[in-house]
Parts: C-alpha cells; sequence; structure tokens
C-alpha cells in the first residue's frame, strides 16, 4: 500500500494552490490560477519519471507510463480535472488533519461555529478509526478533483518503483474547466490515444460509475419597464414578480432537494434582479434522455405562456446542452467496467455501482470515441466547506488503479 504521510502531503500540496474556475470566462482555462498547479503537476509526472509528459496552450497535461509487457496489451487512461467549483471559494484552503477519527463532532471553525457532525453527514462514521482531511470551515477542500490527482501520480509512482507489476502502456491527463462542464472541450483524444480510460472523479470508496446526467443549461432574461413608484399605474413592469410566477410554475418537487436516483430536476442556481430586468439560471439534469427533451421544452413553453397571457415579450430563454448520458457510448465496451468491479473485489472492496447525479469529464470524453466510466476518488460533500476526505479511502483508490492495469495486462488481446 502506498504510504499514508505521501498521500496526505501530495494532497495537501494541492488543495492549497487556489483553482477557481469561472463559468463567466471565455478563456481556456477559464482563470488563469489554474496555470499554477497545471505546472506543478507537469514537474511532478517528469520527477517521478512519467514519459511523453505535455502540457498544452490550454493546460491540458498528459504523460504515459510505458508498458512493461513484451505482449499486446490495450492502452489505457486515467483522468481526473484540477479546477476546483465556483460553488464557494477555494481561496487559503488550510486542511485540518484529523487523525483516528472517534466518530464525534469535528469542530471547523470555533469562532464561527461551524461543525462537521455526523448527525447531519452520517456518511462520517464509516471512517472512525482513519484520517480524515477536512477543510478550517471557510472554503471548501478541493478533494473534487485533486484527491483523484493525487491517486493518479502516487499510482504511476508506485507502478515504476515495483515493476513486478506488470501492466501495459498507461496514459494520464489531467484538465482544467471540468467543474464548469468544459473539461473535455479541447481533450485532444487522438493524442491521447487510449483504448479506453477512467476518471478518478467519484465519491465513497467502491463507487464504481458508468452512467450520468443528461445536462444543459438556461438563461432566462426577464424584461420590465421602470417608471416613477408614484406614477406607476398602467406603465410599470416589475421583471421581478415575472420571474416568480415563472419559478413557481415549475414543478416545485423536482429539485435537487427533493429528487434521487434516476430522478431528473431544475435547479435555480441564479437570480439577479430590479424591476427593470430579472435574470435567472439554470441546470436542467435528467438520466432519461426523452424525460431530458422534455424538461427542456417545458421551460421554452412556460415563457411562451407567460408572454401570451400578459400579451409582452417579458421572456426570452436560452438553453444549451453540455452533455449527456456516458452509458449509451459504454454498454457496448461493458468489459471495462467489468475490470474496474473485478479489480476492487480482488481488494476486498464491495463495488457500488450506480448512476451519477452529476457528470464527469468522462461524459464528454466517451462521445468523443473514448468510452471512460467513474471511479471513487473519496471525498465528500463537494463544493462547500464541509468537504473532506479520508486519506485511507484515497490509499484504496491508488491500488485499484494498480490493479485494474494488472488486471488488463493480463486480458487475452489479438492484436
Amino acid at each position: 500500500m502506498v504510504d499514508k504521510q505521501l498521500i496526505i502531503d501530495r494532497f495537501t500540496s494541492y488543495v492549497t494552490i487556489d483553482t477557481e474556475s469561472d463559468p463567466n470566462s471565455e478563456t481556456t482555462p477559464s482563470t488563469a490560477k489554474q496555470w499554477d498547479l497545471a505546472n506543478k503537476l507537469v514537474d511532478e509526472l517528469k520527477a517521478i519519471g512519467m514519459e511523453e509528459v505535455s502540457i498544452d496552450e490550454n493546460a491540458y497535461i498528459m504523460a504515459t507510463l510505458p508498458s512493461n509487457v513484451e505482449h499486446y496489451v490495450p492502452t489505457i487512461g486515467f483522468i481526473s480535472h484540477f479546477d476546483t467549483s465556483p460553488d464557494f471559494t477555494a481561496a487559503n484552503v488550510n486542511p485540518q488533519i484529523i487523525e483516528n477519527y472517534n466518530g464525534e463532532d469535528i469542530i471547523l471553525n470555533a469562532e464561527e461555529n461551524i461543525i462537521l457532525s455526523p448527525d447531519y453527514f452520517d456518511d462520517l462514521l464509516l471512517y472512525k478509526g482513519q484520517t480524515l482531511i477536512t477543510t478550517d470551515g471557510t472554503t471548501l477542500l478541493g478533494a473534487d478533483d485533486k484527491a483523484g490527482i493525487c491517486e493518479i501520480i502516487s499510482a504511476m509512482e508506485y507502478l515504476i518503483k515495483h515493476p513486478e507489476i506488470k501492466h501495459g502502456k498507461i496514459r494520464v491527463g489531467f484538465t482544467p474547466d471540468e467543474e464548469i462542464g468544459r473539461g473535455a472541450h479541447k481533450f485532444d483524444v487522438e493524442k491521447f490515444a487510449a483504448d479506453w480510460a477512467y476518471t478518478m472523479d467519484g465519491s465513497q470508496v467502491g463507487e464504481l460509475e458508468f452512467e450520468n446526467f443528461n445536462a444543459a443549461s438556461a438563461k432566462i432574461k426577464v424584461q420590465g419597464k421602470i417608471v416613477h413608484p408614484g406614477y406607476a399605474k398602467g406603465k410599470m413592469v416589475n421583471s421581478m414578480y415575472y420571474a416568480t410566477e415563472f419559478i413557481n410554475a415549475l414543478p416545485r418537487m423536482e429539485t435537487p432537494e427533493h429528487t434521487e436516483g434516476y430522478q431528473g430536476f431544475f435547479h435555480l442556481t441564479s437570480i439577479k434582479g430590479k424591476v427593470e430586468e430579472t435574470h435567472l439560471e439554470y441546470i436542467i439534469r435528467d438520466h432519461d434522455k426523452d424525460k431530458f427533451e422534455a424538461r427542456k421544452l417545458l421551460m421554452g413553453k412556460i415563457a411562451f405562456d407567460i408572454n401570451e397571457k400578459y400579451e409582452k415579450e417579458i421572456f426570452t430563454i436560452d438553453i444549451k446542452d453540455q452533455y449527456y448520458n456516458m452509458k449509451e457510448k459504454v454498454v457496448p465496451v461493458m468489459h471495462i467496467v467489468d475490470i474496474a468491479e473485478e479489480a476492487m473485489k480482488k481488494l476486498e472492496i464491495a463495488p457500488i455501482i450506480k448512476p451519477i447525479r452529476g457528470g464527469t469529464d468522462g461524459s464528454q470524453l466517451s462521445y468523443k470515441g473514448l468510452p471512460c466510466p467513474n471511479i471513487f476518488a473519496g471525498g465528500h460533500n463537494f463544493h462547500g466547506r464541509y468537504e473532506y476526505v479520508p486519506v485511507e479511502s484515497m490509499q484504496k483508490a491508488v491500488e485499484v488503479i494498480c490493479k485494474i492495469a494488472e488486471l488488463t495486462a493480463e486480458l487475452k488481446h489479438k492484436n
């Protein structure tokens, strides 16, 4: 097993670098600070002995671990992203190390009374006796997906130091801007040249996923008209009231906090308004393609109906697809999921095969010709101040990567 302190040191060196992405930026990467970690990763890949290490003009990183067997083995890849979510600040991350967790409340920040409690986050109780890395309550942690990067680099280093473990050619890739849905947009699948890959971007130990949401974003502009309120009768159009009517017209129980499993949702992520103009931003999610299309049509119909009702052009709506369910592309090559499942079982890890209630770079990469299921990275409570990751979970992820490489080398393939 890879050394625990090595994992802690490597991971904390990553999360203390702010790599928050920006959905309003048009550049790639969307924030210049992502280069800080990207350049560090390039140096580290070279230092551990990886070959063909490259970083392109958009900060996409690739590297190779050559095969150490003579027979033909499919080339596999492992991919993670180095940006963090704009949902919560990643500036000045101060990771806390909780050794031998006792199952009780963890005080993240006494001054602000921020507590990570198993009474609310009951998954914590799975990790009694283990070493947890948490936030200090003022930032997110960044285990999504710096844990994945840590695991991939640690696995490659372990394989290099243990040539007795036989494996084929392995490619690794690290991407920017996954958290804003653009992580795979400029990923060069042809250059990566793998037969298939795995993203290390899941949560709990054992997660193995090859289904994800179909996803779209919706930007809605609500046009009003400002008039002095003392003389506004019959003249003022308060855009915020019409925005509220639109919000209330959507199914109230089809939101993230009321759905699970395969249930889709509408999620209002931002509202900014004044009398004259209000802007709503939504994300639309559903595993079922027909239901996904129906959700988009419903939003358009509500906007149209309100315009018709008041005989005014109040609403304009712009809906854009972001990514699709990778299941369609992975099912024809299910052996790649089977290998990951077997690897976990051989390591006495119970596979948890379930749909992702989100997306990964793998969903887009699968549609670009690189089938790419998702494997656990170990973190919990992503995108917020209560994020944490057990070090032992990261160690197990390293073992899974190595075991997948070993099992792939044992496959009987014809060149």
